[in-house]
């Protein structure tokens, strides 16, 4: 995984909390400030034997913990043995699952400190090289050794003269806004990012890492329109919706899908569906119809079989839309009185073209997903649509992650 780790955790910026004054534990306050100061210098060899004595002394300190996890990786970065650099990074995926456990400030940081142990190879090995061009490989990987150390114009020199080798290299110009987002020089640093996004706007990363300098300079409507640009790219990364929570805590916006109970269908040995659906056969507001999204499955089911005895079914984004829809037409056609509320949200989202959308972003399977690369490609204005108006409540100021009665947690 192909990650600046500085610029990654600047969005997320901890205080380290004070330790309790004890006859043992007295300089840790202090160890702490020196820590966090280089720290923030991106000084990562400098920092981790602070914060290795830190987490002796304190081994149940998430915040030490997750600083510890940063700090650890990044030193990799500029190890040139290969077996110390793998031992660095086992170390520093243990120390984000440490943290995980141990739990860490907001949904946003503990959505990142996941993303992060489980992007991680377990035994540590190095991530992809950066350019299929070896002087421009060469030169990332100087550039990322000079960063780790806190050595920024080196780094940008190398970022720059790897773009110049290689045009297509993302990274060295996502990389070089880095350097100016960690030097505080935003409109350089957004020149930069933007460069990233021309070359990949398929890719989140750039759109992610831009919100952080305008997230500092309080900008919040750009910074929501590049997290909403990140997470339409890659709604299935933790790391790209943890950019999106961490700016629904900050507005005091709740992030929430629409609360829409689909049915739970399993598949007999046979092939027949079983649903979960529960409905009152005395209601009078069209929830009967939910019965037409079972049988509108198990038609596409069969008709799939009889046209392909030899491949293996796949639930996919066109089945479940039309599933739905049968749903609407059949409430429609019940007439009721009152329409069920989650029916009424249904034909809503199907009225404004996001129902696709819809089912992408908050009820994808490991099927559906399959489908959102193409649909993104053709309908990128829809899913922005969607999250925009559906998923982002202004009005409401309690947790965005546990937004409860108001729909289905952003995931």
């Amino acid at each position: 995984m192909k990650l600046n780790f500085l610029a990654l955790a600047a969005v997320f910026t901890v205080a380290l909390m004070v330790a309790p004054a004890s006859l043992q534990a007295q300089t840790i306050p202090e160890l702490k400030l020196q820590a966090k100061a280089l720290y923030d210098a991106s000084r990562f060899p400098e920092a981790l034997p602070i914060l290795e004595k830190i987490v002796q002394a304190e081994p149940n300190d998430g915040e030490s913990q997750y600083y510890l996890a940063f700090s650890l990786i990044g030193t990799a970065t500029s190890t040139q043995d290969p077996a110390a650099r793998r031992a660095l990074r086992v170390r520093g995926r243990n120390a984000f699952i440490k943290t995980a456990e141990l739990g860490i400030g907001s949904d946003s940081l503990m959505i990142l400190v996941k993303a992060m142990a489980g992007s991680l190879p377990a035994d540590g090995s190095d991530p992809v090289g950066f350019s299929d061009i070896k002087e421009a490989n060469d030169l990332m990987n100087k550039g990322e050794a000079a960063f780790s150390s806190g050595k920024m114009d080196d780094a940008l020199k190398a970022y720059q003269a790897a773009l110049k080798i290689d045009p297509r290299l993302y990274h060295a110009a996502l990389f070089a806004g880095d350097v100016f987002m960690h030097t505080e020089k935003w409109d350089d640093a957004e020149v930069w990012y933007r460069k990233a996004i021309t070359i990949d706007p398929f890719t989140e990363t750039a759109y992610r890492y831009s919100a952080t300098p305008l997230m500092k300079q309080k900008k919040y409507d750009l910074a929501r329109d590049r997290y909403v640009e990140a997470f339409i790219v890659a709604p299935y990364n933790r790391l790209a919706l943890s950019g999106l929570v961490q700016w629904g805590e900050t507005t005091k916006t709740a992030l929430a899908h629409p609360q829409i109970d689909v049915p739970k269908i399993t598949v007999d040995a046979a092939g027949k569906s079983n649903s979960s659906v529960n409905i009152n056969p005395l209601a009078v507001d069209g929830s009967m119809a939910w019965m037409s999204y079972v049988a509108t499955r198990q038609e596409w089911r069969d008709s799939f079989a009889a046209k392909n005895a030899r491949q293996p079914y796949r639930h996919t984004l066109a089945e479940e839309a039309e599933a739905l829809r049968s749903v609407i037409r059949a409430a429609k056609a019940l007439k009721p009185k009152t329409l069920d509320p989650q029916i009424q949200t249904l034909a809503q989202l199907d009225q404004d073209g996001v129902l696709e959308a819809f089912v992408l972003m908050a009820i994808p399977d490991q099927g559906i997903a399959l489908d959102h690369a193409a649909y993104l490609r053709q309908n990128r204005d829809k899913l922005r649509l969607y999250v925009t108006k559906y998923g982002l409540n202004a009005e409401s100021a309690c947790d965005p992650v546990k937004k409860a009665g108001a729909g289905l947690p952003f995931h």
